[in-house]
């Protein structure tokens, strides 16, 4: 195939595009993922065109030039095998670093098949990412908390949220947060005990289903509290949820409810691995941003 490669920065409506992609590829994206991703950073998706047109694309987002992540890379299947592909990522992955500060981390969550080629482009394998299904209603199979409140995070100090969010993310990432957390068909819910932030959640309607994400809790009880809280929601629809198999508690938790393993991804790292609260993540917030 000669077609020439053009690589650009992605409009608005394009995001719809590649979210439908997404949605093909089996990711199962979220109902108002492309609006909430763009209000993130509309500069983080670009696009490769040939003269047909639209036939593949990633995003590169940056967290206030500390921290990096790469997702969404799509190449149409009848693109593929003709080095559309490893043209888009790497220049992508240029672009991603000239937005970071020297010496800032990229992450990303790669399929399987995909380790050995992002390895060669200079990312280390960090743990796995399993994507679990589970089907309501479930019911709390833990111990109570005593003296503790699930509230929405409406009614939490946004300051007191971000800070907790940083402990799992490793950087500030305010913009997406007041995004992520007030989107449509959407549940958020904190766990308060003595006016203290344990942990939060999100659940987001799916193209199928519903997803929990973030799911970060100081305990497994903290966890499973605000997971049977959100559970709710679904309205007897399935749930996913996307652990990190390096929390052994937050496997356990999956055990609880006899969850399904569907799908899964290496967690790999351009760069140092973000110091982070891994045994505080449950669930990570999602696949194609970190």
């Amino acid at each position: 195939m000669k077609d020439i490669l053009a690589i650009k920065n992605m409009c608005r409506s394009e995001i719809d595009i590649l979210v439908d992609w997404a949605d093909h590829e089996g990711w199962n994206p979220g109902r108002h993922d492309a609006e909430v991703f763009w209000e993130t950073d509309p500069e983080a998706f670009i696009a490769a065109e040939v003269q047909q047109g639209l036939i593949g694309a990633g995003s590169i987002a940056s967290y206030g030039g500390n921290y990096g992540f790469m997702g969404f890379f799509i190449i149409k299947p009848e693109y593929r095998g003709f080095g559309f592909g490893r043209k888009l990522w790497y220049l992508r992955r240029e672009r991603m670093l000239e937005r970071l500060r020297p010496g800032a981390s990229v992450g990303l969550d790669a399929a399987f098949q995909m380790q050995n080629f992002y390895a060669k482009g200079g990312f280390v394998f960090s743990h796995r990412n399993l994507r679990f299904c589970m089907e309501i209603p479930i019911e709390n199979k833990l111990n109570d908390i005593r003296n503790h409140e699930v509230l929405p995070l409406t009614e939490i100090p946004f300051t007191q949220l971000l800070e907790y969010d940083t402990t799992c993310f490793s950087t500030q990432r305010a913009r997406f947060l007041r995004a992520w957390l007030c989107q449509k068909d959407s549940r958020a819910l904190g766990l308060v005990q003595s006016g203290e932030l344990r942990g939060y959640a999100l659940i987001r309607r799916c193209r199928t289903g519903f997803k929990v994400g973030p799911l970060f809790a100081n305990t497994i009880k903290v966890a499973d509290s605000l997971l049977v809280e959100l559970a709710s929601f679904a309205s007897g629809n399935s749930i996913f949820l996307d652990v990190p198999e390096n929390n052994p508690k937050a496997m356990e938790l999956t055990q609880r409810y006899n969850m399904k393993e569907i799908f899964g991804c290496a967690r790999m790292y351009l760069g140092s691995i973000p110091n982070v609260a891994h045994e505080r993540i449950f669930g990570v917030t999602t696949f194609e941003l970190g």
